[in-house]
C-alpha cells in the first residue's frame, strides 16, 4: 500500500464501519440468537443478508477495475491478490466456524453486537482477541525457526 494516502482515507474507513455496523444492528445480524437460529436452519434470514453483501461487492470487484486503473483514496492498482490454499487456511477456516457456532457471532458482527448493547459479547471479543495473539505468536515462531534452520545451511 502507498504510504501518502488522500487525507480523507481514515474518516471514511470509519465511516464505512458505522455503516456496516448500523446494518449488521438494523439487519438484526447483530444478535446471537439470529445466527444461531441460521446455523440450526430455523431462520434463514442471513444467507439472504450474505448473498446481497455478495453480489453487491462482486459487482464493485467487477466493475471497479474497468471504471479506474488504481484505488481513489491510494493510488493502488487495483490487482488480483492469489492466496494459497493450504493447512493454514483449513484450520483457520474449522477455527473461525467453531467459533462462529459457540458465540453465534463472527468478528465484525460482535462489535456492532456490542454497539446495540449485547455486553456479554466481550467474553467472544475477549477469545477472538486471545486465539490471534496466539495465532501471531505461533507465526512468529514457526517463521523465526524457518529463518534459523535456513541460516544454518
Amino acid at each position: 500500500m502507498s504510504e501518502d494516502r488522500h487525507p480523507l482515507f481514515k474518516p471514511l474507513i470509519f465511516v464505512g464501519g458505522l455503516i456496516f455496523g448500523f446494518g449488521l444492528g438494523f439487519s438484526h445480524m447483530a444478535r446471537p440468537e439470529v445466527v444461531l437460529n441460521f446455523l440450526q436452519f430455523d431462520d434463514l434470514g442471513l444467507p439472504f443478508v450474505m448473498f446481497g453483501a455478495a453480489i453487491v461487492s462482486g459487482i464493485a470487484f467487477a466493475l471497479l477495475p474497468r471504471i479506474r486503473d488504481a484505488a481513489p483514496l491510494t493510488s493502488d492498482p487495483y490487482e488480483r491478490r492469489l492466496k494459497p490454499f493450504d493447512r493454514n487456511v483449513l484450520v483457520g477456516g474449522a477455527v473461525f466456524g467453531v467459533g462462529w457456532g459457540l458465540s453465534g457471532i463472527c468478528p465484525g458482527a460482535a462489535y456492532a453486537s456490542l454497539g446495540v448493547g449485547n455486553v456479554t459479547i466481550l467474553w467472544a471479543l475477549a477469545g477472538m482477541f486471545l486465539g490471534a495473539y496466539a495465532q501471531g505468536y505461533w507465526r512468529s515462531r514457526s517463521q523465526a525457526q524457518d529463518t534459523a534452520a535456513t541460516g544454518a545451511d
